[in-house]
């Protein structure tokens, strides 16, 4: 039976937050990052990188660990990136190999554009950037009608409009498992802040072309081998075109790293080298 993997929390000060943050293990420092998606969402590939890696874990502002001073206040790409730098040069580790999962991503790529000295790598695992694509109204008005109907009280027609928005394929029980069951008041608070505070801010993100074919950050765009025709490898493709960048396929869909940990690892040890 392999031992629990020692786990180190902390929280750090930033504007308007106190972020909550986890450490694992030792070695050149690698940070995992989700939006909306916190720390506990990567325990388990954390777990396995922490075997020859120092490894940063992160709640993102608004969402459980990492209480807002203003619960009202909206959550942008660029102050997330703001946040994740901070932890970095807290940590006294860097530069780091960032590792962002969808929304994450996108805060990755505001990092590299940024305050690319925090960050040697960042791996953008299918950014969700919309505003990319041709049909950018309809995709406006898509995200305004989720929001509503989220705070008119309709969690679940919320989620099932997001679900097919993103042309990803749920079947119904699963669909039930994964949104229907009870939650607790953190649960319910951080979904509520993702609706009402995060996610236009996220999908209706631009990134800048220019800034990031000029960081001095390695860009890697990666896209989950069953994403095909998804919204999300849609996006990752059109971008990493614009990158003159071959996108990297990683095992699994848009949540690989879930989905099979250890599959995913050990692609990402083959693509941080």
């Amino acid at each position: 039976m392999t031992s629990p993997v020692p786990v180190t929390a902390g929280t750090l000060s930033a504007p308007g937050v106190r972020l909550y943050y986890e450490v694992r293990g030792s070695g050149p420092l690698v940070a995992f990052v989700g939006a909306p998606m916190h720390s506990a969402s990567f325990a388990p590939i954390a777990d396995l990188l922490a075997a020859d890696h120092t490894v940063l874990t992160t709640d993102p502002r608004g969402h459980f660990g990492s209480v807002l001073d203003d619960p009202e206040q909206d959550s942008t790409p660029e102050l997330r990136a703001g946040d994740l730098a901070r932890l970095i040069r807290h940590l006294g580790a860097g530069p780091a190999v960032v590792i962002g999962s969808s929304g994450g991503a996108i805060t990755g790529l505001a990092l590299a554009q940024a305050d690319p000295e925090v960050a040697s790598t960042v791996i953008a695992h299918e950014p969700p950037l919309g505003e990319l694509l041709d049909g950018r109204d309809e995709r406006r008005a898509a995200t305004e009608e989720m929001v509503a109907t989220y705070l008119a009280g309709d969690e679940l027609g919320a989620w099932r409009q997001f679900i097919a928005f993103t042309g990803m394929e749920l079947p119904e029980e699963m669909f039930q498992q994964m949104f229907a069951g009870e939650k607790d008041p953190e649960e319910h608070a951080s979904q509520r802040y993702w609706f009402a505070h995060e996610l236009r801010k996220t999908s209706g993100w631009v990134p800048d072309l220019d800034a990031l074919r000029a960081t001095p950050t390695r860009l890697v765009i990666g896209i989950g081998d069953a994403s095909a025709g998804q919204f999300c490898d849609l996006t990752s493709r059109t971008l990493a075109a614009e990158l003159d960048l071959e996108p990297t396929l990683f095992p699994g869909g848009h949540t690989g790293f879930m989905e099979d940990p250890v599959k995913f690892a050990e692609r990402l040890r083959e693509v941080i080298g």
